[in-house]
């Protein structure tokens, strides 16, 4: 382990409940294993229902009191914008937890994690006193305001890919809108979560508007999606699991269930391409970037026939740029898949690839043997039909799979042949090309000429089994409020 990290605290694994670290009410542990280097970090507290049921309980008193939602604008909005200044005032220390609990680059986890998590917090911190309520168009005798008012208590699930990212997207806007909140982190990626929360009071949230509890899907983040005193659900992950919490939400109190789920996202070269160079760099650091461990990834490269030779050969050539190395180097631009069963995900899905048809260009082995840790080779197939494995499947994986078009027509049929819808890319001069197949792509987000731009601004998610609702953006307000009509009649006396 680097002297950054030997110079750190002990790692506390222990949830976040009503202010305070605690262990699991029932003593249960877990071993934090790092994908760096394969050793064990630190034990986490393996939060279970009943630890669900002390922090929903301690979020609804922190609700019902109003010492959150109570507060005036203008006073909630310092407490974000002073948390997110605490997040960029540790980011050293937040970054190093996010490198060695999941495995991605420090530069990454720096630059990307650090930055995108303190730069949503404070976004949705300035937007608390900017956004207005109603006033319906009703007849004269009749005054109706349309007011937003915060949901309760919102319960939040989130992924191990981007622990503090996808956290951030969810806890910011549902605190702004005067909601306590229960995170359930992933149990491959708790420690920044736990230490955000601690950020978040000591920039003055108060006692119980935020809480944390790690632990295991079935064992913490079930009770939670079926308690009947969480008005609200929150969920980033796979869509096996989204549809169960659907399925939980209706089952219990019919709790509002907001799912952004899987992708297999389409990435779509025309022949008419009007920078070859820049589409190839772009497809390769895209599907590669955070080892492929992203449900935007456009795992899937669609390229007109006229043009994929010479684009597969490009991209080929890029490869080595992209060969996995230590995480905690400041120069190193693939790191280490988060535990080792998902790294044997990512080779059982490549030894499917290859059994099924597919070919094997580059990649796909294991590497980094020696230091202890979980890591792949960026693997390239080729010649993938539509109804492979590879091509059909999340794989969250390094893994990216050719396929070849004759026209605009089948490029969109390829793209749109899937169960997900979460984004796609079309690169071409052509720009009544680009508008039609913008318009006719069944995708939340679609790029033209560029893939994966990002502003806080602007929507996050799917169509189809990518999920339902969206992420980022004042539309995020309208999963954590409820609308509510007030109607007053005027007798005018004159």
């Amino acid at each position: 382990m680097s002297q950054a990290a030997t110079a750190l605290p002990p790692f506390d694994g222990r949830a976040f409940i009503n202010g305070q670290r605690c262990w699991a009410q029932a003593g249960a542990r877990f071993d934090n294993i790092s994908p760096v280097h394969g050793q064990v970090l630190c034990e986490v507290a393996r939060g279970d229902g009943a630890d669900i049921d002390l922090a929903v309980q301690a979020a609804r008193r922190a609700f019902t009191d109003k010492r959150w939602c109570g507060l005036a604008p203008a006073a909630r909005k310092r407490v974000l914008i002073r948390w997110a200044d605490l997040v960029l005032a540790h980011a050293p220390e937040l970054a190093l937890l996010e490198t060695l609990d999941m495995g991605k680059p420090i530069q990454y986890a720096t630059q990307v994690d650090v930055n995108s998590t303190a730069n949503c917090i404070r976004w949705y911190g300035e937007a608390i006193d900017k956004v207005y309520d109603e006033i319906a168009p009703t007849p004269a005798h009749a005054l109706a305001l349309i007011t937003r008012e915060p949901m309760g208590v919102v319960g939040v699930i989130v992924p191990w890919n981007y622990p503090m990212i996808m956290a951030a997207w969810k806890i910011a806007p549902a605190l702004a809108c005067g909601n306590a909140v229960v995170l359930k982190p992933s149990e491959k990626s708790p420690l920044t979560a736990l230490r955000l929360a601690e950020l978040a009071m000591e920039a003055g949230l108060p006692a119980g508007v935020l809480n944390v509890v790690p632990g295991f899907g079935t064992e913490a983040g079930t009770p939670l999606a079926l308690h009947m005193d969480v008005d609200c659900i929150g969920f980033t992950g796979s869509t096996r699991v989204g549809k169960q919490i659907h399925v939980m939400a209706g089952q219990s109190n019919l709790k509002r269930a907001w799912t952004e789920l899987g992708g297999k996202s389409p990435f779509i070269v025309m022949d008419d391409c009007p920078d070859l160079e820049r589409a190839v760099q772009t497809a390769v650091g895209s599907i590669f970037f955070n080892q492929g461990e992203s449900c935007n990834a456009p795992s899937r490269l669609l390229l007109h026939h006229h043009i994929k030779d010479a684009f597969v050969e490009r991209a080929l050539q890029l490869l080595p740029q992209y060969q996995p190395a230590d995480p905690l180097h400041p120069e190193t631009v693939m790191g280490a898949i988060v535990d080792r069963s998902q790294l044997d995900t990512v080779l059982g899905y490549i030894e499917k690839g290859r059994q099924e048809g597919a070919t094997l260009l580059a990649g796909g082995q294991v590497a980094r043997v020696d230091s202890g840790g979980f890591y792949v080779q960026p693997a390239i197939f080729d010649g993938v039909g539509p109804h492979m494995a590879i091509a059909r499947e999340e794989i969250f994986g390094p893994v990216l799979s050719v396929m070849a078009f004759n026209d605009v027509q089948e490029a969109v049929h390829l793209a749109n042949d899937h169960v997900y819808g979460l984004q796609a890319s079309i690169w071409t001069r052509d720009i009544n090309c680009a508008h039609g197949v913008a318009r006719a792509l069944r995708a939340g987000t679609v790029h033209v000429n560029q893939y994966d731009e990002d502003d806080i601004t602007v929507p996050f998610g799917g169509y189809k089994q990518s999920g339902v609702g969206r992420d980022k953006s004042l539309h995020a307000f309208d999963k954590y409020t409820e609308l509510k009509t007030t109607w007053i009649r005027i007798d005018s006396p004159v």
